[in-house]
């Protein structure tokens, strides 16, 4: 990995500080480290921020997004769940609802981007391939395959009714069920080894959309009363619609909002374009980095973001960064 400027690596010391070195004015939190990278760096940017700026004693909880809110509704802990998909997380609703959370912003600020890809040397070749209907009239210059979501995930019941409703297999495509994650991500990969034909479903900020470029595949417009019934996996009427944009957010419980309003603020204002996270995870992935070393590269990188951030108390402690 590229060697660090003295300052940065002590700026990544800090971010693992024991928690005595934590200011007094503010009190222990709890944050959520979601298992996948765009989720590691929101939190590590966040703690630091927390713990150098506002003087904050953090914990980091690994979890994921069911467990955090199930922990949430069960125990009122983590304080705070640094990045939520909502689609992923039914049960977050009635929280809300009952005023146990909080949503504070959106922190992929564009939204995340799930859908149906291809890479973008095919696209380059074959123009017609970026709407689905040109892919359906020409299944073999995909490779007359489709890779569908895993078993198990939501992704792969909204993939079924639309590749019922499009007619895919009468229409020449094999569809091809994924075991896992990993398989899928592995088919990229080995796609772009040797630039041959692939197509199917994945979404970004990813790090396998970080390293390989790809195109998403227009479907036509997204129908919300369409893409309701085809998340559900006894919709009698699957239909034809566009993805939506997935809307990630940062909540917090309400108790936490009202015992630290100063990190809430914070918090509310910590948010990322998917372009932004899209070169975060590229660069860990080239330099092998860890979430808190990527948080480095974001705030020496990106100073002119996250400084607006900031309340003036805080600026000032981190006003050797800014240098």
């Amino acid at each position: 990995m590229r060697l660090l400027s003295f300052k940065l690596v002590l700026v990544v010391a800090s971010l693992s500080l024991s928690t005595g070195s934590a200011l007094a004015n503010c009190g222990k939190v709890t944050i959520t480290e979601m298992n996948w990278a765009s989720a590691a760096i929101v939190t590590a940017v966040s703690k630091f921020l927390m713990t150098q700026g506002y003087g904050c004693d953090v914990t980091t909880i690994p979890s994921s997004a069911q467990p955090a809110v199930t922990s949430v509704a069960e125990t009122g802990q983590p304080d705070i769940v640094t990045e939520l998909f909502i689609n992923s997380a039914p049960a977050y609703a009635g929280l809300e609802a009952a005023g146990k959370v909080k949503t504070l912003t959106d922190v992929l600020s564009d939204g995340a981007s799930g859908g149906w890809w291809i890479p973008k040397y095919l696209a380059d070749a074959h123009p017609e391939l970026k709407k689905l209907e040109g892919i359906l009239a020409n299944p073999a210059l995909v490779g007359g395959r489709f890779n569908n979501c895993p078993n198990g995930w939501g992704c792969r019941i909204v993939g079924d009714n639309l590749i019922k409703a499009w007619n895919m297999p009468e229409r020449g495509m094999v569809i091809f069920n994924h075991g896992s994650g990993e398989t899928l991500a592995a088919s990229i990969a080995a796609a772009f080894k040797d630039k041959a034909p692939w197509f199917g479903y994945y979404w970004s900020p990813t790090p396998v959309m970080a390293k390989f470029p790809m195109v998403q595949v227009d479907m036509g417009p997204y129908v919300k009363s369409v893409h309701d019934c085809n998340m559900r996996r006894e919709c009698a009427t699957a239909g034809k619609s566009g993805y939506p944009r997935d809307r990630v957010i940062t909540a917090v419980t309400t108790t936490f909002a009202s015992r630290e309003p100063a990190a809430a603020a914070l918090m509310a204002k910590v948010a990322f374009t998917n372009d932004q996270m899209l070169d975060l995870i590229a660069w860990r992935e080239a330099n092998k980095a860890t979430a808190d070393e990527t948080a480095v590269y974001f705030l020496t990188k990106y100073k002119s973001v996250w400084t607006t951030w900031l309340n003036d108390d805080a600026r000032k402690k981190l006003a050797n960064l800014l240098r």
